[in-house]
């Protein structure tokens, strides 16, 4: 029998739910706005000139998109973040109603220094979905790829995890590498990690990178462990949920004000938030741009009068994961907020 077009388009193109277009093109060109926008401060040590050159020109794409969006994770709380701070409106007004997750620059101290996995990140899905737990700004992590999921868990204790992973992947402790933050809190992690005798890559910032990398192949990562930001694990598991990965959380409070205010909102402090917890729902999109050069992809490269990116751009209820490279032609693109010059 032979499928006419029209039959094709139908069997790869999902049309049920309440998000019936596909939004990741349009996340493409706001991930890849902040990107340019963000990288002609590579390494000049200035994060707030960086960070407010990304949220000007993230913000300056998304409020043209046709979508009623609110910013759950986002720059901070509105008094300290006059743009994308959570609460905020964000899109043209219409349906589609969406949670709009950012981080106009994951990795803000990499990019001022010059250092890889400077990425620019945008996620979305239905409004109501996505987790935020107010005022508590950190999370235990534990993210693996399609491998380790069902298979690994907060509940188990580290070694564990880390035999549960090479058992399931058919590899030796010593093949697998972990990523963790390099912090003082996390000394007696990496400790327990060598002594399982697997390797650890250590980064200094940029956890949604680190989350992402062990669902992708040709990273050389396998996990990733440790305490980092709760926006960043949301983000990450909007990504996981287009890769097929796990991440499972705990609530990590800095001090007695936080847990205090986790037991005012009776978020309880054991419970092991799942991926579903996180983002619930199965139909989210994300895009991820590089900023400076990483695993994941490559970063802002400029040439006379123009650039090239490369964007990570997934859904979650297709499957669809796409690598976009393009190149900018910047004396026929109108110029994106910020990019005054270039």
């Amino acid at each position: 029998m032979t499928l006419k077009p029209e039959d094709i388009a139908s069997s790869i193109l999902p049309t049920a739910g309440g998000l019936d277009r596909n939004i990741a093109m349009e996340l493409c060109r706001v991930t890849e706005a902040a990107a340019l926008a963000a990288a002609r401060w590579m390494g000049r040590g200035n994060k707030n000139a960086l960070d407010q050159a990304a949220v000007n020109a993230m913000r300056d794409r998304l409020k043209v998109i046709q979508m009623d969006g609110i910013v759950v994770i986002g720059e901070g709380e509105k008094d300290e973040a006059p743009m994308l701070y959570i609460g905020e409106r964000i899109g043209n007004g219409q349906e589609p109603k969406v949670d709009v997750a950012v981080d106009p620059v994951d990795g803000t101290t990499l990019l001022s220094k010059g250092l890889p996995n400077a990425v620019s990140v945008v996620a979305l899905a239905n409004q109501g979905t996505m987790y935020y737990p107010p005022g508590i700004v950190y999370m235990e992590k534990l993210a693996v790829g399609p491998a380790g999921k069902g298979v690994c868990s907060l509940e188990m204790s580290i070694e564990e995890n880390i035999d549960a992973l090479a058992a399931s992947k058919g590899e030796r402790v010593d093949d697998l590498t972990v990523v963790v933050l390099d912090r003082p809190r996390h000394e007696k992690l990496i400790d327990r990690v060598r002594a399982t005798g697997a390797r650890i890559k250590l980064i200094s910032d940029g956890d949604v990178a680190g989350g992402i990398m062990p669902s992708l192949p040709d990273t050389g990562v396998d996990m990733l462990m440790g305490v980092g930001g709760s926006p960043e694990a949301v983000l990450t598991a909007a990504a996981l949920k287009c890769l097929g990965g796990d991440i499972q959380c705990k609530l990590w409070p800095r001090n007695e004000d936080e847990r205090a205010q986790a037991e005012k909102l009776n978020l309880a402090l054991d419970q092991v938030l799942t991926i579903d917890d996180l983002v619930r729902g199965d139909d989210v999109f994300f895009s991820l741009t590089g900023v400076t050069d990483g695993e994941l992809v490559k970063g802002v490269h400029y040439f006379p009068h123009g650039a090239t990116t490369e964007t990570l751009v997934m859904r979650s209820r297709s499957g669809t994961i796409r690598r976009i490279q393009a190149v900018h032609n910047f004396e026929k693109l109108e110029h994106y907020a910020d990019l005054a010059g270039i």
